[in-house]
């Protein structure tokens, strides 16, 4: 399994996460680990654990802990997990960060890190239902959205959840428009 290179959304949310990290803080599907060590460079993250299923992404990323000052060495962590899989179901988090998987794929043969189901937005919903339960009380999540990922359906999942979002970057490219979203509970 590949390991997903920082792109342009990859940018866009570095530099959201830069801005808006704040305390406890998991990388959902880190793949190089971008957004846990922007995270870290915002001085109101205590910490930030990295989650990946893909164990070389995983590896990759501890190498880079291992490259750190030992001053932040002990900030950040890396793990292989599938989302949750490997975290404790009581553990909440400040800050919960996530460059999804968000391009439509119908074949479902595709690269994992890419592709987020038939329509772009499954595994969204999947992450949203499994991030609620370790939201800590006045956190939040930074999660980007294409418009290739059917944005109005994930709008309309977010309103049946009752989490308030906004949009707080964007960027247009030729063949889509990305969005960070703010996302809290009322």
């Amino acid at each position: 399994m590949d390991i997903y290179e920082p792109r342009e959304d990859s940018d866009l949310l570095a530099t959201a996460v830069r801005a808006h990290a704040r305390g406890v803080c998991v990388d959902i599907g880190t793949g190089t680990g971008i957004q846990a060590f922007a995270a870290l460079e915002n001085p109101n993250v205590t910490s930030v654990i990295a989650l990946d299923i893909n164990l070389a992404a995983v590896d990759r990323v501890k190498e880079r802990i291992a490259q750190l000052d030992t001053s932040q060495q002990h900030r950040i962590s890396a793990l292989e997990s599938d989302m949750y899989e490997h975290i404790s179901p009581d553990e909440l988090f400040d800050t919960i960060i996530s460059n999804p998987p968000y391009l439509p794929d119908e074949e479902h043969d595709h690269d994992v890190a890419l592709y987020g189901g038939p329509g772009g937005y499954e595994w969204i919903i999947r992450f949203l239902d499994a991030s609620l339960p370790h939201l800590a009380p006045g956190g939040q999540m930074l999660l980007l959205i294409s418009s290739l990922s059917n944005k109005e359906r994930i709008d309309a999942e977010l309103k049946t959840r009752h989490l308030l979002f906004e949009e707080i970057a964007e960027l247009a490219m030729f063949f889509e428009r990305l969005f960070i979203y703010r996302i809290r509970r009322p």
